[in-house]
């Protein structure tokens, strides 16, 4: 594999480790969908998570700005699915440090743990194994933006949008392979349900 893996490497990788799947999925959200993407299902191998981790951090260095950032630059990703990625990247980089964020409980807001204090300015790229809906990265976005630290880019492994993923833009948006996968609001609406095809409920 490339040091920068191709889309099709991408995703046979997801394929052959049962990462990515083809069916018929309802999320907890009541999407339902063509695929089911499980990025850490890939990131159990240790030559698959540094694969796609050195792979990553290559998009990221290749930002100039970015790059002369790396030596005070901090990884910060949701828990849990993110921290082998952000452990990987930050690895590659060199990068000068990890954290990340968690929730006690389902529905709660995310939090840091305690006496971990970020300085006025701190630059953070916010790392992540798969950007679906967005919500765990804007909120993450805004905690970190809220103790004065400043976001200088998203990177992750897989790129799914949902129809209402939100648009971080003009912060630069990194990812090894982009999926467009097929979503359908409820059962109403969905043609694989209308085709009788077996569904699988999932969990996030």
């Amino acid at each position: 594999m490339d040091l920068v893996p191709t889309q099709k490497d991408v995703v046979e990788l997801l394929r052959q480790t049962g990462a990515l799947r083809d069916g018929h999925f309802q999320y907890p959200n009541g999407l339902h969908c063509n695929e089911y993407l499980q990025v850490a299902l890939a990131m159990r191998y240790y030559q698959h998570a540094k694969a796609l981790s050195v792979g990553l951090s290559r998009l990221l260095r290749a930002n100039s700005e970015i790059r002369a950032m790396i030596p005070e630059l901090s990884v910060v990703a949701p828990a849990t699915g993110g921290l082998p990625v952000a452990y990987g990247v930050c690895e590659a980089l060199r990068a000068h440090q990890v954290y990340w964020a968690e929730q006690e409980e389902a529905g709660q807001p995310m939090r840091f743990r305690q006496y971990l204090e970020q300085t006025a300015g701190e630059k953070v790229v916010l790392v992540d194994d798969i950007l679906r809906t967005g919500r765990k990265l804007g909120e993450l976005k805004a905690l970190v933006e809220s103790r004065g630290a400043e976001v200088v880019g998203m990177a992750v492994i897989v790129y799914q949008p949902t129809p209402n993923t939100p648009d971080f833009s003009p912060l630069p948006l990194y990812y090894l392979a982009k999926l467009d996968a097929l979503y359908y609001r409820d059962a109403a609406s969905c043609d694989l349900c209308k085709q009788g095809t077996r569904i699988e409920r999932v969990w996030t």
